[in-house]
């Protein structure tokens, strides 16, 4: 990317937000697995930025500080990268198989989606409602007023990524690697998640511990779905 990511100020609007996604999109070879995933992100993004113009939302102000604090794990993620150093484990297959050529697209959104709903959401919503001095609970109306926006999301990438005009052929090992991950059940864990981050705020090294292991777990996850598909 060039630029190095200590030159570059930490998005704090959703508009800042929407403006570094589209510097990467403008950078970025379009077959890239970050880009791939960023061109899916910035779409997310760019409806919750009308939700909250069109008041979609009940407190937009706690939705903008959720949807900043969220997008910044990915940035920082992607900035660590860019800089040499070590990002997050949920992060790390993306970053490492992001050219490899045997990966298809639908693969590395996947692989972005999961890693960035899976890990970074459970912590945005700590960081949120420490920034908000807030319960999760608050949050949680317009949390789900977003997840709504990421399920139709999840279904507009399957049909745009999917290989060829029809579905799938039954033997075709993504047929079984989008039916094996739903985004809505990775929402409800990371709710889950972070309302145990929030009761542990007061346990500093259990609530490390907790989010080390969902890191390790959701990259894990991540590498299994960048197997290689094709030559």
């Amino acid at each position: 990317m060039g630029q190095s990511a200590q030159l570059i100020r930490r998005p704090d609007t959703v508009d800042s937000v929407l403006a570094r996604m589209r510097a990467l999109d403008a950078a970025l070879p379009k077959r890239d697995g970050i880009a791939v995933f960023n061109r899916v992100y910035l779409t997310v993004t760019e409806e919750v930025a009308r939700s909250l113009t069109a008041g979609r939302f009940r407190d937009p102000r706690a939705t903008a500080t959720l949807d900043v604090h969220f997008a910044v794990r990915y940035l920082d993620a992607v900035d660590a990268a860019d800089a040499g150093r070590r990002p997050p484990a949920c992060w790390r297959p993306l970053i490492r198989f992001r050219r490899h050529p045997g990966i298809r697209p639908l693969q590395f959104a996947l692989a972005g989606i999961n890693a960035h709903i899976g890990h970074d959401l459970a912590l945005a919503v700590v960081d949120a409602c420490r920034a908000l001095d807030c319960e999760p609970a608050d949050l949680e109306n317009d949390y789900d007023r977003v997840g709504d926006l990421l399920v139709a999301l999840e279904e507009r990438v399957r049909e745009d990524l999917m290989p060829g005009p029809d579905l799938l052929e039954l033997a075709d090992p993504l047929t079984h690697l989008v039916d094996a991950w739903s985004l809505e059940q990775a929402r409800s864990a990371a709710w889950s998640a972070a309302r145990a981050l929030w009761a542990l705020r007061r346990l500093p090294d259990l609530a490390e511990e907790f989010a080390e292991r969902l890191d390790a777990a959701v990259g894990f996850a991540g590498r299994m779905m960048l197997t290689p598909l094709s030559a």
